[in-house]
């Protein structure tokens, strides 16, 4: 249960903390103040998933010790999720392709056998339908604007691609927490998945690849050294001020 904890609040402590990095940098003010407060939307539901987790521990640890005193092979976020902001459509279509398997993920979840996950859930998807109805929306309007744009976001969508195939891999804790029935296994969201996503994709005259992460062999258990620069931003003032309290 602790290790199951983890994946769901370290995603979204991760990508929450890369979409901050828009702050102050959008390329319009409406959009500068849509980003700041989805990153913290994801901080919010990764407070739940890690106070619940560090609970389920009964180590003493906390979400702030969890989120703050841990190294970057302690993780267990998704890749996708740490990827790089890059160019602003590296940004939407990484979000996109995210909040299209959260909001399954946080839907099947609300019918968790353990109550306090099912709570949680309950919480968290409310706020994931507005995160994928606003993704979907950019994603159409910039996949099927002008020439430029529509070439930025089919770029995105190839360059974070091979990502997306490990959402969906099933491996000896998930097949625990479904025996459970605590979450349903990754894989039984594909097929979903690809109808919305294809649903979505077609509006935007964008072209799905291919293949897929899955392909390939599943999940790494690595992660790239860009999350290792982030956590050293982001962990840098209680590292520098154990314990500091404003």
């Amino acid at each position: 249960m602790f290790e199951f904890l983890l994946r769901m609040g370290d995603n979204t402590l991760v990508l929450g903390h890369r979409v901050s990095e828009w702050c102050g940098h959008s390329p319009v003010l409406e959009e500068d103040i849509a980003l700041a407060n989805i990153a913290l939307d994801m901080i919010g539901q990764t407070r739940l998933w890690l106070g619940l987790a560090g609970e389920v521990e009964g180590q003493g640890r906390d979400a702030d010790a969890l989120a703050f005193r841990r190294d970057v092979w302690d993780f267990r976020n998704l890749l996708i999720v740490e990827r790089p902001n890059r160019d602003y459509g590296h940004t939407l279509m990484r979000q996109f392709l995210f909040d299209l398997w959260h909001h399954e993920r946080l839907a099947d979840l609300c019918l968790s056998s353990d109550d306090r996950v099912a709570g949680i859930a309950a919480k968290c998807v409310k706020e994931a339908d507005y995160h994928l109805e606003r993704s979907i929306d950019l994603v159409v309007r910039l996949g099927d604007g002008t020439a430029e744009s529509h070439a930025k976001m089919q770029a995105a969508l190839e360059a974070l691609w091979p990502y997306v195939g490990e959402m969906f891999v099933d491996d000896g804790l998930d097949v625990e927490m479904a025996e459970q029935g605590i979450a349903p296994l990754p894989s039984s969201q594909r097929a979903r998945f690809d109808a919305a996503l294809d649903r979505a994709l077609a509006r935007a005259t964008l072209i799905r690849p291919e293949s897929d992460f899955a392909q390939k062999g599943g999940r790494s258990g690595t992660h790239t050294e860009d999350l290792g620069h982030m956590l050293a931003t982001m962990q840098f003032l209680q590292r520098a001020y154990p314990d500091a309290r404003w």
